[in-house]
C-alpha cells in the first residue's frame, strides 16, 4: 500500500499529453517562437491558465550524461528532446492532462479530472464475439479516420528553415500515427549525405526505456481510441501466448487468416487484407537521407511459424516467464542489449531465459514474437503496422506489471545517467508531446488507472474473463431469448389446451359408454335402495 501510495503520489507531477505534433504548433509561428502551449477552448487562454489547470513554461532537460553507443551531438532532432522543436509546453496541474491541458491524466477522468477510474485489459481470446468484433472494427476505423488533433513531421527541422519559413508536416489517420511514432523513435541517426547514418540509437529499445516508452504507447493509443469513437470503456486487449503452438489470434474473425495462395499474405476474408503499411523502407529512406513520409507501401505481410528455426526454436512459455520475473535488478551493465541478468534485457529477449545471460543469434521472450510473426511485424522500424504489435505489448507490458508488484523496486533502481541516449530516468519520451520522463512510469499500473484481467484476484477475474462475455453475449440476443420465451410459452399453451380439451372429450366419451352399456339395470336401482347402494358401491 504504502508503494501505490507514492507511486500516486508521484504521478500527480506527471503531464498526460498525446502524441507529436500537436496540429496547433505545426506551423511556422510555433517553430519560429519554439512555443507549444496551445488554447483551451473551455476558457480560451494559453494551457487553461484561467481555468488552474496549467501554465505555459520552458523547457528543462536531463543534462545526465548518457553511454558511448552514440558518439554524435548536435546532429539530430531527438537529442535533448523536445527542444530542436520546442523550448516552451504546456504543463499541467493535479489530475489535468493532454498538450494544452484539457484533458485528464490516465486513470482519472470527468469535467474537473476529479474521478479515477480503474479499467481492466482483457484476454482477447475470452472475450465475447460482439466484443472481439467492436475491437477489430475500432482498429480499421482509425486506420480510415485523419486525426483530428496531430500531424506528423515529413522533414527534418534544418529542412524547415531556421526561422520553420518551410514546415513539413502532414495529416495522417488514427492508426498510422502511432506507426509513424514507434518508426520515429527506432530509426536510424542522418550523419549528412546519402546512406551515412549511425545505427546504434534506438530512444524506446535495447535499454531501460523499453518498458516504459512503450506502456505510454499502449496508453495514448487507448485514449485515441476513445476519443475517437465515444467509447470511453475501451482498453487493448492482449494475447497470453504462454505455451501457444501456433498463433491463436491468426484467424478471420479476430487478426487475420493466412491467404490459401499465398501464405505472405492474409486471407482476403479479413479486413486487415486490405490494409497498406508505411515506414517499412528504412533503407530507402537513409539513401535519400529523409523520413518515412507515411505513403502507402504495399500489404500488410504474416507468415506465422515460417521464419528461422536456430533463432526463435518456439514460442515462450509460462516457464520462461516465471524464470525472468525471478531477475531482481531491472537494469544492469552495459544497459544495454548485451546486459546480463537484466530483468528488462530479458523481457525484451536479447538473454536466454534460463540463464539470464546475453546471447547473441537467437530471439527470446519479447523478441521471439515480432521474429515469429515473419513479416511486417518481424523489423522494428515498421512492426506498428500489424495490429497484432497491440496484443502483443499489452501482455508485455502486464508482465512488466508483474515484476514490478514481485519486486516493488525504489525509483531509485531505475538508471539515472550512463545508460543509452534517451533511456535516462530524467530523458523525456521521444517523440511525445508535451512530455513524459522515463522515470515516472517506473510505477505500478495502478497509478495509472488500468488492470489486466488475469491479475485480478481469483473472484474479480471470474466476473471479468467468463461470467461477464457470457452476460454481454446474453443482453446481446436477449430479444431472440424473449420471443423464443414467449413463442415456446404459447406453443406449450396450446398444446396444454389441446390436451386439456382432448381429455375432457374422452371422459365425456367414456360416460357414454358406461351409461349404454348398464342401461338393463336401472330399474334395480329405483325398486330396491340396498341392492342399489351394492353396486354403486362394487361399481
Amino acid at each position: 500500500m504504502r508503494s501505490l501510495y507514492v507511486s500516486v503520489v508521484l504521478l500527480h507531477l506527471i503531464v498526460a499529453c498525446l502524441c507529436q505534433f500537436p496540429r496547433p504548433c505545426a506551423n511556422s509561428e510555433g517553430l519560429r517562437t519554439k512555443e507549444c502551449c496551445p488554447v483551451w477552448d473551455g476558457d480560451g487562454s494559453s494551457c487553461g491558465a484561467l481555468s488552474g489547470r496549467g501554465f505555459c513554461t520552458e523547457v528543462e532537460v536531463s543534462d545526465e550524461p548518457h553511454g558511448p553507443q552514440y558518439p554524435h551531438s548536435g546532429i539530430d532532432d531527438r537529442e535533448r528532446w523536445p527542444l530542436a522543436f520546442f523550448n516552451r509546453t504546456c504543463r499541467c496541474a493535479g489530475n489535468y492532462g493532454g498538450f494544452n491541458c484539457g484533458e485528464c491524466r490516465f486513470g482519472y477522468w470527468g469535467s474537473n479530472c476529479a474521478e479515477y477510474r480503474e479499467s481492466v485489459r482483457r484476454n482477447i481470446l475470452t472475450m465475447s464475439v460482439a466484443d472481439q468484433h467492436k475491437f477489430i472494427s475500432y482498429l480499421n476505423l482509425a486506420k480510415n479516420t485523419i486525426s483530428r488533433d496531430y500531424v506528423i513531421s515529413t522533414a527534418t527541422r534544418a529542412e524547415m528553415g531556421e526561422n520553420g519559413e518551410n514546415p513539413m508536416f502532414s495529416d495522417i489517420n488514427t492508426y498510422d500515427l502511432f506507426v509513424w511514432m514507434h518508426y520515429y523513435v527506432s530509426r536510424d541517426a542522418f550523419l549528412g549525405g546519402p546512406g551515412n547514418v549511425w545505427r546504434d540509437i534506438d530512444f524506446a529499445h535495447e535499454s531501460a526505456a523499453f518498458l516504459p516508452w512503450h506502456r505510454v504507447y499502449l496508453l495514448h493509443w487507448e485514449n485515441e481510441i476513445r476519443k475517437m469513437t465515444g467509447d470511453f470503456n475501451f482498453t487493448i486487449p492482449y494475447w497470453d501466448w504462454r505455451d501457444a503452438q501456433s498463433c491463436e489470434v491468426c484467424t478471420d474473425a479476430l487478426m487475420g487468416g493466412r491467404n490459401s495462395l499465398n501464405p505472405n499474405l492474409l486471407s482476403p476474408g479479413s479486413v486487415f487484407s486490405s490494409w497498406k503499411v508505411i515506414c517499412t523502407q528504412p533503407e530507402e529512406y537513409n539513401s535519400r537521407e529523409a523520413l518515412c513520409n507515411a505513403t502507402g507501401e504495399g500489404p500488410l505481410l504474416r507468415n506465422p511459424g515460417n521464419h528461422d528455426p536456430n533463432r526463435v526454436p518456439r514460442i515462450p512459455t509460462t516457464a520462461d516467464v516465471e524464470l525472468i520475473l525471478s531477475l531482481p535488478d531491472y537494469e544492469t551493465e552495459p544497459m544495454d542489449r548485451f546486459a546480463n541478468r537484466s530483468f528488462r534485457n530479458a523481457i525484451e529477449g536479447f538473454t536466454s531465459p534460463e540463464t539470464g545471460m546475453a546471447v547473441q543469434g537467437q530471439s527470446t521472450m519479447h523478441n521471439a514474437l515480432h521474429v515469429f510473426m515473419n513479416g511486417s511485424m518481424s523489423s522494428v522500424q515498421g512492426s506498428a503496422n500489424d495490429p497484432i504489435f497491440l496484443l502483443h505489448h499489452a501482455f508485455i507490458d502486464s508482465i512488466y506489471e508483474r515484476w514490478l508488484r514481485t519486486h516493488q523496486p525504489l525509483r531509485s533502481s531505475y538508471p539515472r545517467a550512463n545508460a543509452p541516449i534517451g533511456h535516462n530516468d530524467g530523458y523525456y519520451m521521444v517523440p511525445f508531446l508535451p512530455l513524459h520522463r522515463n522515470g515516472d512510469y517506473f510505477l505500478s499500473n495502478k497509478a495509472l488507472g488500468f488492470e489486466y484481467a488475469y491479475l485480478l484476484d481469483p473472484g474479480q477475474r471470474f466476473v471479468q474473463e467468463f461470467l461477464t462475455p457470457y452476460l454481454q453475449q446474453a443482453e446481446e440476443i436477449w430479444q431472440w431469448l424473449l420471443g423464443a420465451g414467449i413463442l415456446g410459452a404459447l406453443i406449450a399453451t396450446i398444446i396444454a389446451a389441446l390436451v386439456v380439451t382432448a381429455r375432457r372429450k374422452w371422459k365425456r366419451n367414456q360416460r357414454r359408454k358406461r351409461v349404454s352399456s348398464y342401461g338393463e339395470r336401472q330399474p334395480l336401482l329405483q325398486s330396491s335402495s340396498e341392492e342399489g347402494s351394492s353396486y354403486q358401491t362394487t361399481l
